[in-house]
Order: C-alpha cells, then sequence, then structure tokens
C-alpha cells in the first residue's frame, strides 16, 4: 500500500512598496442626484413635456426650498396641477418615467349597447332595403317589431357590417372625411381682406360644352387692382391648373401674397405643388357660396357676355387663346372699371405704383424741424 507524505505549502508573499498601485482603484465620486435624475430622463427618452416636468422637481427641491407655489409661479402653471405631478413623483420615489405623458383614455369607455336581436333585426332590414337611410329603417322597425330603436344604433350596425350599396365608394368617401378632420383647410373668412395690390388673387373656373366637346377657360382676378387673367385648356386636370399659375405669376411678375380658389379637383395635385413651390398662402371658398369670391365670379359674367357669347368660341385651344389673349389686353388696359373710379386696371396699378414710390422716398427723410436762432 502506498503512503503519500504531504508537505506544507511553500508560499513566498510579494513584497510591495508603498509606490505600487496594481490594486489600487480610482475612488468613485457619485453624481448629484439632480444630475442623476437628468441622465436617466437621457436614458430613457423622456419627452420634451417630461422634461419640463423634471425640471418643475429640480427647481422645487433646489431654487425655491421646496416651496410649491413659488416654483407653480415661476413657470406658470397652476398649483393644483404641480401638485398633481409632484405627489406622482414623490409617490414613486423619485422615478423619472412617471413624469412621462399618460393615457387620458376614460376609465368607463362606451359599450356595444345593440344587443344580437336588434343587431339580426337591423341587418336584415338594411340587406331588404338597402337604399334606405337610418331614419327610414328606424321607422320601419317600429312598425314591423312593436320596437323603438335609436338611429344611432342603426348606423353602429351598418357601419359594423359594412351595409351599403356602394362599399368601395364608401371606403373611399370615409378616408376622404378622415384626411378632412386631420387636415382642415383654412377658408377665406380668416384672411383679412386688404387692399393692396397682389396681396390676394382669386381663381376660378369656366366649364364650355360644344357638339359633345368640353373645354376648361382657367380665370384670374387680383383683389383691390382688378387685373385679369385667363386662358383655355382641353381638360381641367390639376397640371393644367399649375401650367396656368405659372403663366399667371410671369403675367404679372409680382410676388403673390395670397391665392383663393374653390374647392374642385383641379386645384389640387400638381397644383398644390407648384403653390407650395412659390411659397403662396392659399384660402378655399365655401361651398355654393360666391359671395366669397365676388371679382372673379364678376369677371366670368364679362368674359361670357362681352367677349364669349359674340362668337368667339372655337375648340382649337391655341388660335382660342390668341383671340382671347387681345381681349384680355383690351379689358386690363381699355376697358373702364367702375369699381376703379372708371380707371382701367393698368392706370389704376400705375397710380398706386406712384403712391408707394412715394410713401417710400418720404419715409427714407429725415423729420424736418423750424430752425430758431438765439441770441
Amino acid at each position: 500500500m502506498q503512503q503519500i507524505f504531504l508537505k506544507a505549502a511553500h508560499t513566498i508573499q510579494p513584497i510591495f512598496q508603498n509606490n505600487f498601485n496594481v490594486f489600487k482603484r480610482k475612488r468613485i465620486v457619485l453624481l448629484d442626484k439632480f444630475t442623476r435624475w437628468r441622465r436617466c430622463a437621457d436614458l430613457i427618452n423622456l419627452s420634451a413635456s417630461g422634461r419640463m416636468r423634471l425640471e418643475w422637481m429640480i427647481f422645487y427641491q433646489s431654487v425655491s426650498k421646496r416651496n410649491a407655489y413659488k416654483t407653480a409661479k415661476h413657470f406658470g402653471i397652476s398649483a393644483k396641477t404641480f401638485y398633481k405631478w409632484l405627489h406622482r413623483f414623490e409617490k414613486s420615489k423619485e422615478m423619472v418615467r412617471v413624469l412621462e405623458d399618460q393615457s387620458k383614455r376614460p376609465h368607463h369607455v362606451r359599450q356595444w349597447e345593440v344587443s344580437l336581436i336588434e343587431e339580426a333585426r337591423v341587418k336584415s332590414l338594411r340587406i331588404k332595403y338597402i337604399h334606405y337611410g337610418k331614419k327610414k329603417l328606424k321607422k320601419i322597425y317600429k312598425r314591423k317589431y312593436q320596437e323603438t330603436i335609436s338611429a344611432w344604433k342603426i348606423e353602429r350596425v351598418i357601419r359594423k357590417h359594412n351595409l351599403y350599396p356602394n362599399p368601395v365608394k364608401q371606403a373611399k368617401l370615409t378616408l376622404k372625411r378622415k384626411k378632412r378632420r386631420e387636415h382642415p383647410k383654412r377658408r377665406i373668412q380668416e384672411l383679412n381682406k386688404e387692399n393692396i395690390l397682389w396681396f390676394l388673387l382669386q381663381l376660378d373656373g369656366i366649364i364650355l360644352y360644344f357638339n359633345g366637346f368640353k373645354r376648361y377657360i382657367f380665370t384670374a382676378v387680383d383683389h383691390a387692382g382688378k387685373f385679369a387673367f385667363a386662358r383655355m385648356y382641353k381638360n381641367k386636370s390639376s397640371a393644367s391648373a399649375a401650367d396656368f399659375l405659372h403663366r399667371l405669376k410671369y403675367a404679372i411678375n409680382q410676388p403673390i401674397l395670397n391665392l383663393q380658389t374653390d374647392n374642385g379637383s383641379e386645384f389640387a395635385g400638381s397644383f398644390e405643388k407648384a403653390v407650395r413651390g412659390l411659397e403662396i398662402e392659399r384660402y378655399f371658398s365655401r361651398v355654393k357660396t360666391p359671395k366669397d369670391n365676388p371679382e372673379v365670379e364678376r369677371f366670368n359674367q364679362t368674359l361670357e357676355r362681352e367677349w364669349l357669347y359674340d362668337g368667339n368660341f372655337e375648340l382649337d385651344c391655341g388660335r382660342f387663346n390668341k383671340r382671347l389673349t387681345k381681349w384680355i389686353i383690351e379689358y386690363n388696359f381699355v376697358r373702364p372699371h367702375e369699381t376703379l373710379n372708371y380707371l382701367t386696371p393698368m392706370e389704376y396699378i400705375e397710380i398706386e405704383q406712384i403712391k408707394q414710390k412715394a410713401q417710400q422716398k418720404s419715409a427714407n427723410l429725415l423729420p424736418m424741424c423750424p430752425a430758431s436762432t438765439f441770441s
């Protein structure tokens, strides 16, 4: 049997001098509390509103010395609002995340109140009378089942099961309404119309039918000077409207501040891109309200009665626009306008330009003071 004798381990302890720093570590310096809060906000990507509330807490604990009313007054908020976020922050043991915006969804939302029997009845009636509206179906429902149901319940069932005569058309209409809500149009009533040259130009159109053919005339009139411009196209696409806008800008050779159009499809798409490219503010007329753009509506009547109905119409756009240009020159340079005190638009424009130059010169002059001599 083999015997093994264990000996004590031969260990030699290293001898270190005082300047030997292998096992030494740099001292960890903790950041102050407010800096740590801001670092946490950066790590969790706290929103701008959440960072502002964090600054409320920092100001409350540092500058205002825990004075809530002083903090609320400094940031321009109510004390009630500050206390709400302060209690939330302290209750979470100073967690920065709780300062983020929270959902505003109500605790109790509206529930589906249509019973299965009502839903089945409304569905069958709608399928049978697919073109009837909800108020008519409400009347038929009461007559047939001797019960009353609200029109809103009928509307909910129709939406749920997509019971429309033309579902594709209805889907497009719903999308269109959604876009209108998200991007509401600026109406002309929001603009304070000023009697300044090229401050507001009104655009409209005239549709012409002749022997199965259709032509479209775009028209434009300046609100103040009554300067007019028109041109005919084979269609009323947005590309044609954009081309007309660029020609109008070239004709007046002045910056256009505001533009007013109706809600037609020709003033969308390419036309909207052209408006943004020229940096023009755009406004819309109300539906079926010709009083919103009276100048261009009156010009359309003048164009039809004084020139178009005198046998000047033809289908060829090139020859037609040459004739139309000659009449536009007569309209702007020769024809007196009652609203301009029987001046032509160009005469009115020249007078206004002279006034503007005189005002600019008087603004550049030094103020005149009487000279006095004292002995």
